[in-house]
């Protein structure tokens, strides 16, 4: 094993499933062996029958689409709202100049504060649980979109000023273009932060999602219903990870090649 040498797919995909194993095999040690009683933490066996439970009889597939649709709302109107905002503060430092300030204060607000405002302006509706989540999201967005941008190659940008290209068109044929796989692999990561923001919106005045089912499960000592839930989270976020990167791929191959 040596610094920065890649590894095989095959290897890849073996290890990662290696940790998986032996996290379960820990758990089940620890659960099994009687370290730590079932109240405080259940047993894998006991989690997969409650999940099966949740799942067939208690509706949690409809909390499990609630909670997609509000990642998927929120974070798309942020990303509709940022990726332009971005392009023109990366692209413009004047319009940086401007907004930067702003944008770098607000990103370090916590999504959760802003809870107990949003349900006093727009009640525990979809509305509040959509705004926690563009909250969480759009500041992240546009500052590391403009960081992008602004980062374009500038061998490229003299090139095409030399080519006779004009400031709208440097956007729309060089910056834009250059910063795209970066720009998709930032969407990538934001989306697993909106995850978190959407648990914390609906942990408050839900009445469905995974995290409303987490709050009730709570309740009742049901260790084994909220850590099901905790890896139904894990498991979603996961595959719209691996999808984003599919997509990814076949979107801008050329910047696979450096990886």
């Amino acid at each position: 094993m040596k610094p920065l040498v890649a590894v095989a797919p095959g290897a890849r995909i073996a290890l990662g499933v290696g940790f998986f194993v032996v996290f379960v095999a820990a758990w089940s040690v620890a659960t099994f062996g009687g370290f730590v009683q079932k109240t405080f933490l259940a047993d894998p066996l006991t989690m997969l029958k409650s999940g099966y439970t949740l799942l067939t009889e208690m509706g949690f597939i409809g909390d499990i689409g609630m909670t997609v649709w509000r990642v998927l709302g929120g974070f798309l109107i942020a990303a509709v709202l940022a990726l332009p905002l971005g392009v023109m503060m990366g692209a413009y430092k004047p319009v940086e100049a401007f907004f930067e300030p702003f944008i770098s204060f607000a990103r370090y607000l916590p999504a959760s504060a802003f809870i107990p405002l949003l349900i006093l302006w727009a009640g525990i509706g979809e509305a509040q649980k959509l705004a926690v989540i563009f909250i969480g999201s759009f500041f992240n967005l546009v500052l590391m979109i403009a960081v992008t941008v602004g980062n374009t190659r500038r061998d490229l940008v003299e090139a095409a000023y030399t080519l006779g290209v004009r400031d709208r068109s440097l956007i729309r044929r060089v910056l834009i273009p250059g910063a795209a796989p970066e720009i998709a692999e930032i969407l990538r990561m934001v989306l697993g932060w909106a995850w978190t923001y959407v648990i914390v919106a609906e942990l408050i005045g839900a009445s469905s999602g995974i995290g409303h089912m987490i709050t009730d499960s709570q309740a009742l000592l049901a260790t084994d219903q909220i850590i099901f839930g905790i890896i139904v989270i894990g498991l979603i976020g996961l595959v719209s990870d691996l999808l984003f990167k599919a997509a990814n791929r076949a979107l801008f191959p050329w910047a696979q090649l450096g990886r």
